[in-house]
């Protein structure tokens, strides 16, 4: 696998983790870059680690991965999801708690689930693995500060309406790595 299409497999993995980043930072009353940078640093790190995992799991567990990793990442993001728009109508609620680890870390896990399965391919295709997972794990760092920071223009001007769309956006996601994994969406 060649640089060009590594550049354009991590942008096409970093997309879930970004769309999420912005759908954080729609709960944003005041920008904060070090939410940004911390939730860059961990999406990226959980999109650079999968492919390791998933490279070193190789041939011999990709059948007991693929069969379940899609329902994980629809639950986690329905139930992501859902409390966003439940924190929607709360809006008395600090916003900091959404960007702790206790928040943070389902979401890095849910949207880098994909990047596992395409680790497990990694590990039949000639692919020098330092260099794809650090540039996947680069590309959805920048993305999904960018994403954090882009949600949270869209956040100051539509308020709670943003963050149900927010919430919606994650079900519609996890509903839509569902579909795909059971043929229904090709």
């Amino acid at each position: 696998m060649g640089s060009f299409e590594l550049v354009f497999l991590a942008i096409g993995l970093a997309m879930d983790a970004c769309a999420t980043a912005i759908c954080k930072g729609l709960s944003m009353h005041k920008f904060e870059p070090k939410n940004a940078l911390l939730t860059g640093f961990l999406f990226g790190l959980f999109q650079a680690a999968m492919p390791l995992l998933g490279c070193s799991l190789g041939r011999g567990f990709e059948h007991q991965i693929t069969r379940v990793d899609h329902w994980i990442a629809f639950a986690l993001l329905s139930v992501i999801g859902l409390n966003m728009i439940r924190e929607s109508w709360h809006r008395n609620e600090a916003s900091k708690d959404s960007f702790s680890l206790r928040s943070l870390l389902p979401l890095a896990l849910a949207t880098s689930i994909d990047a596992l399965a395409v680790g497990i391919t990694f590990a039949f295709l000639p692919v020098r693995i330092g260099v794809a997972v650090t540039l996947i794990g680069l590309m959805t760092f920048l993305l999904s500060a960018l994403g954090v920071w882009v949600g949270r223009l869209v956040g100051h001007r539509f308020k709670a309406g943003a963050e149900i769309v927010g919430g919606l956006i994650l079900i519609a996601l996890g509903t839509k790595i569902l579909l795909e994994h059971l043929g229904i969406l090709t």
